[in-house]
C-alpha cells in the first residue's frame, strides 16, 4: 500500500510507514477518547474500516502536498503550516467518504477528535524525529573543535548565524557568547548562546573565553556604530568579520557564506539605504534606455539597476570595447532575457550618435561618459573639452532633435567653484543643460555628487594597491576632505532623481559628512590588519587641479528639498543660451589645437568661478 502511495527512496518509505502507524492510532485513540467505555470497542468493531481508510487517505494527501520531498531534520514554520494543512485536507476527505458511506448515521465527533490527534500525533512524530537527529550528529561531532566565536548583536541576524553553525559543523565554528548594546538582552540566551556584555567588553570577553574570531551581525548599523564596534574588535586582537549591508544582503536573507572581511564602506558614516525604488522608477518599464560610458564604473552599475525594471530595450553606448565587452557578459549573464544592444562609438562623433539615435529611438538617456580624473585633465585639457563638452553638447542636441522624453547629465562636486578643466567642463555641461531645457520638450536634468568608492580612480583601491605592496601610501595634504558614496547607492538616488525631473534641474545628493582622507588611509591600513605604524603614509602635496576640500553647491545657488530625504535641487543660475553656444563654438576650436594655455583662459571667459589653486608645497614623510 505504501509503494502505491509513495516513490522513493528507503527512508521515504519508513517515514510513511511511521506515518501509518501513528494515523492508525489516531483513528482508534478518537473512538477511545470519544466513548471513554467498552462501548469504544463495540464501535471499533464496527467501523473498523475508518483505521485503513484514514491511513491511505493521510498517506495520499502527505504525497499531494510533498511531505516526503522534504527534509524534516530542517522543520521549520514552512513544513509545519504545510504539514497542518495536509492533514485538514485529509480530515475532510475522511469526513465526506465516512458519513456519505453512513447516510449521516456516523458520530462526527469522532472525526473532530481523529483530526485533532493527528495534529498531535504526526507533527510529534516529525519533532521527535528532528530531535533525534540533532542529538545524533552532536554525539558524531563530539570532540570535534570548532573556532570559538563571539557574536556581535542579538538580534534576527545573530540568531540565524548561530542556527546555521549549529545545523552544519562543516563550518567549524562553535559559537560561545553574544554581545549587544541592548541592556535588556543582557543574560538571555539566543538560541542556548548567553549574552554577555555589550561591545564595550568585547575585549575583556575575548580573553576571558578563548575567542577566536568575532562577527558582527548588525546588517543596519551605521558608519558611525561600525566604526566604534570595530574599534573594540581590533583592541581584542582577533580576525573580526561582518554581514553585508541591508541592501547586499541576497534577496534579503542571511546565510554563513555572506559573512566578508570589514570594508572601509562600512566605516564611511552613511545610512542604510534600502528604498523601494519601483514606483519613482517606473518611466524605465518598457523604456528604451540609452547608457553612454556604459563600460566605466557609474555606466555599468546604471545598466545592472536599469536592468531589474525591464525595459523595452537597454543600449550600451561607450568607446572602450574592453569594458563595454565585460560590461554585457556580466548583463547577459544575469539577465538573459533583457534585449540588449551594444554599440561601440564616440560621443564626439555626431554621425555616430545620429545613427545611434535613428537606429535605438532612445526614449531615456543617462549620459555618464566624461573624463574624471582630474591631474591627467590638467595636462590634457583639449582632450577633456572634446570629450566632456563636445560630447556632451552632441549628445544633448540630439536628444532634443529625436524627441527623447529624459536626458540625464551625470556632473560632479568638482564643477562648483571650480579649480580644475575637468571641474570646469561639469560646470559647462551643467550650464548646456539648464539651457537646452529651456526650449525643449524634452527633460534635461543634472545629477551632482562627490566620490563614489571603488570606482575606476578612486583612492580606495590606489590605497588598497599600496597597502598590498607594503607602502607607502600616498595622500596628497594632511587636512584634504572629500565626499564618499557608494556605487549603488549614488545609482540608486540618480535613477530616483530622473524620475523626480522635469527640465532644467540640477540635482544634489545628499553626500553625508566629508572625510577625512588621511583618516581614510589610516582606517585602511588597520582593516587590513596591520598597525598605523607598519605601513608609511607619505604626504605629497595636492596635484595640479586639486582642493583641499570640495562643495556641493556655489554661492549663487539655493537649495530645496524633494519628496526624497536624500535628494535636492539647486535653484539654477540664469545663462544666456546665444552667448553660451557660440563660446562653445570658440573653445572646441581652441580645443583642437595645442594651446593648453589659450584653452584654460576661454573656460575661464566661460565660467568666471574657475580659478586654478596652485598646489601647496607639502611634501614631506611621517610614519604614523
Amino acid at each position: 500500500m505504501i509503494r502505491l502511495v509513495l516513490a522513493g527512496d528507503k527512508r521515504r518509505y519508513a517515514l510513511a510507514a511511521a506515518d501509518a502507524a501513528v494515523v492508525a492510532a489516531a483513528a482508534v485513540g478518537a473512538f477511545g477518547i470519544r466513548f471513554f467505555s467498552t462501548k469504544a470497542l463495540d464501535y471499533v468493531g464496527e467501523y473498523w474500516w475508518l483505521v485503513p481508510l484514514s491511513v491511505v487517505v493521510c498517506l495520499g494527501s502527505f504525497r499531494v502536498f510533498g511531505l516526503y520531498g522534504w527534509v524534516w531534520y530542517y522543520m521549520g514554520l514552512k513544513e509545519a503550516v504545510a504539514l497542518s494543512k495536509a492533514i485538514t485536507a485529509s480530515s475532510v476527505a475522511i469526513a465526506a467518504i465516512v458519513l456519505a458511506a453512513t447516510r449521516l448515521s456516523f458520530p462526527e465527533t469522532i472525526l473532530i477528535v481523529e483530526w485533532l490527534l493527528l495534529m498531535v500525533f504526526v507533527g510529534g512524530e516529525r519533532l521527535l524525529f528532528r530531535i533525534w537527529r540533532e542529538r545524533t550528529a552532536k554525539k558524531a561531532e563530539a570532540g570535534v573543535r570548532g573556532k570559538r566565536l563571539l557574536i556581535v548583536g542579538a538580534g534576527d541576524a545573530s540568531e540565524t548565524i548561530i542556527r546555521e553553525i549549529d545545523k552544519n559543523s562543516k563550518l567549524g565554528y562553535q559559537p560561545v557568547a553574544c554581545v549587544d548594546d541592548d541592556r535588556r538582552k543582557l543574560g538571555r540566551n539566543l538560541y542556548q548562546v548567553p549574552v554577555l556584555g555589550t561591545t564595550e567588553d568585547i575585549p575583556d570577553l575575548v580573553s576571558q573565553h578563548h575567542i577566536e574570531e568575532i562577527v558582527i551581525a548588525i546588517p543596519a548599523a551605521s558608519g558611525a556604530e561600525m566604526r566604534r564596534i570595530v574599534e573594540q574588535c581590533e583592541r581584542s586582537r582577533v580576525r573580526f568579520r561582518t554581514l553585508p549591508a541591508l541592501h547586499e544582503l541576497i534577496a534579503g536573507d542571511i546565510i554563513f557564506s555572506q559573512i566578508r572581511e570589514v570594508q572601509i564602506e562600512d566605516l564611511l558614516g552613511r545610512e542604510p539605504y534600502a528604498e523601494d525604488l519601483r514606483g519613482v522608477a517606473s518611466y524605465l518599464t518598457g523604456a528604451r534606455v540609452l547608457v553612454t560610458g556604459a563600460g566605466g564604473s557609474i555606466g555599468s552599475e546604471l545598466c545592472r539597476q536599469i536592468a531589474i525594471y525591464e525595459p523595452e530595450e537597454l543600449i550600451l553606448f561607450d568607446w572602450g570595447e574592453n569594458s563595454i565587452y565585460q560590461a554585457e557578459l556580466e548583463l547577459r549573464q544575469k539577465f538573459p532575457a533583457l534585449n540588449m544592444e551594444i554599440v561601440v562609438g564616440d560621443i564626439q562623433n555626431q554621425a555616430r550618435v545620429d545613427e545611434v539615435m535613428k537606429a535605438h529611438r532612445p526614449t531615456v538617456i543617462f549620459h555618464a561618459a566624461a573624463h574624471k580624473h582630474v591631474p591627467l585633465m590638467e595636462l590634457n585639457p583639449g582632450e577633456a573639452v572634446l570629450n566632456n563638452i563636445t560630447g556632451t553638447r552632441v549628445l544633448v542636441q540630439a536628444a532634443d532633435r529625436y524627441g527623447v522624453d529624459r536626458f540625464v547629465f551625470i556632473s560632479s562636486d568638482k564643477a562648483v567653484n571650480p579649480t580644475s578643466v575637468m571641474g570646469t567642463t561639469k560646470r559647462i555641461g551643467e550650464a548646456m543643460i539648464q539651457c537646452k531645457a529651456s526650449v525643449s520638450q524634452t527633460r534635461f536634468a543634472a545629477v551632482r555628487f562627490g566620490n563614489v568608492l571603488g570606482s575606476q580612480g578612486s583612492v580606495v583601491p590606489l590605497f588598497k594597491r599600496q597597502i598590498a605592496q607594503g607602502g607607502p601610501i600616498t595622500v596628497t595634504h594632511p587636512e584634504a576632505t572629500r565626499y564618499f558614496m557608494t556605487i549603488s547607492e549614488a545609482v540608486q538616488l540618480i535613477i530616483q532623481a530622473a524620475g523626480l525631473g522635469r527640465g532644467g534641474e540640477i540635482f544634489l545628493l545628499d553626500m553625508g559628512r566629508p572625510v577625512k582622507i588621511l583618516d581614510l588611509a589610516k582606517d585602511m591600513i588597520r582593516l587590513s590588519g596591520l598597525e598605523e605604524g607598519d605601513i608609511e603614509i607619505k604626504l605629497i602635496g595636492l596635484r595640479p587641479g586639486e582642493k583641499l576640500c570640495e562643495e556641493l553647491l556655489t554661492i549663487e545657488e539655493e537649495v530645496s528639498a524633494t519628496v526624497h530625504r536624500k535628494i535636492f535641487v539647486a535653484r539654477p543660475n540664469s545663462v544666456e543660451a546665444t552667448q553660451l553656444w557660440q563660446e562653445l563654438e570658440e573653445l572646441e576650436e581652441l580645443a583642437l589645437g595645442s594651446d593648453a594655455e589659450a584653452i584654460k583662459r576661454k573656460l575661464k571667459q566661460i565660467v568666471p568661478g574657475y580659478q586654478p589653486a596652485p598646489s601647496p608645497a607639502v611634501s614631506q614623510e611621517v610614519r604614523l
